[in-house]
C-alpha cells in the first residue's frame, strides 16, 4: 500500500513537473497581447544603462568587470517606453560615420561602497569600447569626479542625445522604437 502512495506521488510530481512546459508551449502559439492602441513604430531618443559587478576607473580608461549581456533602453516623456538590447549590439554604435565614434556620449558611472553603503560618481565621455567577455572597456575623458572607494555593483547611465537620428536606425535597435508590436 505504501509502495502504491509513493508511486502514485511520484507520478503526480513528473506530471506537474512537466505542466509548466505544456502550459508554455500552448502560450507561445497564441497570438501575442496587444495592450492600448497599435501605433506605427517610430524612433524616440532614449537612455541607456549598462550594469556591471564592478567599475574602476584610471589612466584614460574605464574598465566595467561582470557587465550584463543586456542594456537597458528607455525614453521619458513625451513617450515613455522601455527595452533591451544586447550590450555586443549597443557597442556597435561607435562604428560608421555618423556614431558615436564622431560624437561620444557622456555618462554618469555609479559605483557602490559596500562599507559604507554609499556611492562614488564620475562624469566621463565614452569612447572606443571593447568587449572581451565580461569586461568592457572605454577609453575616457574624465569630466568630473572620481570612483576611488567604489567596490561593489556598478551602473553607467548615458544618453543618446547626439547621436544623429540616422544612425538610430537600424534593424536590431528595435527596443528604440515606440509602438512596434
Amino acid at each position: 500500500m505504501i509502495k502504491i502512495r509513493f508511486l502514485a506521488a511520484l507520478a503526480a510530481t513528473a506530471f506537474l513537473a512537466t505542466s509548466p512546459a505544456i502550459a508554455q508551449t500552448a502560450a507561445s502559439t497564441a497570438a501575442p497581447k496587444v495592450i492600448g492602441q497599435p501605433q506605427q513604430p517610430r524612433v524616440v531618443p532614449s537612455m541607456i544603462v549598462l550594469n556591471a559587478k564592478g567599475a574602476k576607473l584610471g589612466g584614460g580608461k574605464l574598465v566595467l568587470d561582470g557587465v550584463s549581456p543586456n542594456a537597458i533602453i528607455f525614453a521619458d516623456r513625451p513617450v515613455r517606453s522601455a527595452g533591451h538590447a544586447l550590450t555586443s549590439h549597443l557597442l556597435e554604435e561607435w562604428s560608421g560615420n555618423e556614431s558615436f565614434a564622431k560624437t561620444p556620449p557622456n555618462a554618469t558611472v555609479s559605483v557602490l561602497m559596500k562599507a559604507k553603503s554609499a556611492v562614488v560618481d564620475a562624469v566621463v565621455v565614452l569612447k572606443s569600447p571593447k568587449l572581451e567577455g565580461d569586461k568592457l572597456t572605454f577609453d575616457v575623458d574624465v569630466l568630473e569626479g572620481d570612483l576611488a572607494g567604489g567596490d561593489g555593483a556598478a551602473s553607467v547611465f548615458m544618453d543618446i542625445i547626439n547621436l544623429p537620428l540616422s544612425a538610430r536606425r537600424t534593424s536590431h535597435r528595435g527596443a528604440w522604437y515606440h509602438g512596434a508590436n
